[in-house]
């Protein structure tokens, strides 16, 4: 057996590839398709946290070092098949509410964010998280699955202009306007997302391996006549990163022991822990690595990722790190360990050299992936009693907030609060665990806060 041969076995032995019915090129190319879907965040979280006043080029840098972090260690220390990246939600709730609504400097944020990571590594050692997430009962673990699916979709949708969002408006008690409603679909960026789809769906049909990478390639390739694929002027792909300097490490430590800290770091911890959560159980349903009590072994390891994570984004200057949805569709793609991670932090570091290649993927040619995955995670609706009203009312809300609300952690929320009251009320008040009741108050306080 020659030095090659035996490297690629070690690799195999150390990700447990064999162990869990993968192969070393289906791990890659789940790791290459969960980056495309994502790499969005390489251009969406600079301009959000840019708002702030923050320098948007250094933001670029942030985002992609911070992603690398937390998706190495997830890889290398959890061997989980996740993706990490900043929180769409979470820079929103840094920029506009922190920053623009209630006046802080970017700078409180970031170091609101660094405690953060501090206080997730400590809850983690302390097996808190991972507790948490085995409370969680089983219904509602397989309703998150479902739940996270639409939102993908939903985030599909909307990314590709087949549904747009809007204001609602009431004038004289007459409800006017619609928050959801079709787009133009005739226009190129829908029409491009339903051709994608079809492609796609085709290429699923037919059981073509890597069915989810090629589709996108494929439809971005078809999106470059209809204009949707815009070329690098020259074919100039290579871009050194820019500086760090500007943001890198700018603290406020002296307003770490004041109210205002406290609800700010509240609002952080709490969305980031149930967003974490809910991908970690949902996509890690999807992959088959519960086990027989719901639990997902080696969830601690995971956890510490994205608490890493996080501390070392906000070092950098960005915003909380987490488990991102979109690792679903490299889940969906066959990834089941550490390596699919690899291959995505790979990509990542290229992406810091080559980022014009990579930001030419249209949003409309990511869609059609993130709309089908939504299809792959409500396999596990089929699992859902939903017979026994006390375990599918939490389900559907579950299930139904989360794009609604456009927030997973929304969504266990109301899970959660409705699976607690409905079995108290109708006597079933030992299937609750005395930490759903502990989460169940947090939650009610969460809302009067």
């Amino acid at each position: 057996m020659d030095i090659t041969t035996d490297r690629i076995k070690d690799k195999k032995d150390y990700f447990k590839i064999k162990e869990r019915n993968s192969t070393i090129k289906t791990e890659i190319t789940a790791g290459i398709t969960t980056f495309m879907t994502m790499a969005y965040i390489l251009i969406v979280n600079p301009i959000t946290l840019g708002e702030t006043g923050m320098d948007v080029n250094a933001l670029f840098t942030a985002t992609a070092l911070s992603s690398i972090v937390g998706t190495l260690v997830m890889a290398l220390y959890a061997n989980m098949p996740f993706a990490l990246a900043p929180g769409m939600g979470l820079n929103a709730f840094f920029a506009y509410t922190v920053v623009l609504g209630m006046g802080y400097s970017w700078e409180f944020a970031l170091t609101a964010v660094f405690l953060e990571g501090l206080i997730f590594i400590l809850l983690t050692a302390l097996n808190i998280r991972e507790a948490i997430i085995n409370c969680i009962p089983m219904t509602i673990k397989k309703s998150i699955s479902v739940g996270i699916g639409l939102f993908i979709a939903f985030i599909g949708l909307i990314n590709s202009g087949i549904v747009n969002t809007g204001m609602v408006a009431v004038e004289k008690n007459i409800l006017s306007g619609s928050v959801v409603k079709l787009g133009n679909i005739a226009s190129p960026g829908p029409a491009l997302t339903l051709i994608g789809i079809v492609v796609i769906g085709v290429l699923l049909a037919k059981n073509v391996k890597g069915a989810l990478l090629i589709g996108m390639i494929l439809t971005t390739i078809i999106g470059i006549p209809l204009g949707q694929t815009i070329l690098p002027e020259g074919l100039n792909i290579f871009s050194a990163p820019p500086s760090l300097e500007p943001i890198f490490f700018k603290f406020q430590f002296e307003n770490i022991f004041t109210w205002d800290m406290f609800i700010v770091l509240f609002t952080f911890l709490f969305v980031d822990l149930f967003d974490t959560v809910g991908t970690l159980v949902g996509v890690g349903d999807k992959a088959n690595m519960l086990n027989d009590k719901g639990e997902l072994p080696e969830a601690k390891k995971a956890l510490f990722a994205d608490a890493i994570g996080t501390t070392f984004g906000a070092m950098f200057g960005t915003s909380t790190v987490t488990t991102v949805v979109e690792s679903a569709s490299g889940v969906a793609g066959g990834g089941r360990t550490g390596l699919t991670a690899l291959s995505t932090a790979a990509m990542f570091i290229i992406a810091l050299f080559l980022s014009p290649l990579f930001l030419m993927i249209p949003s409309t040619a990511v869609a059609p992936v993130l709309i089908l995955v939504g299809l792959f995670m409500m396999t596990s609706i089929k699992e859902i009693d939903l017979e026994n009203y006390t375990e599918a009312i939490p389900a559907f809300l579950t299930i139904i907030m989360m794009p609604l609300s456009y927030s997973i952690a929304e969504g266990i929320t109301f899970g959660i609060l409705s699976f607690v009251f409905l079995k108290v009320f109708t006597g079933k008040h030992k299937e609750v665990s005395p930490i759903m009741y502990v989460l169940a108050v947090l939650f009610i306080g969460k809302f009067f806060m």
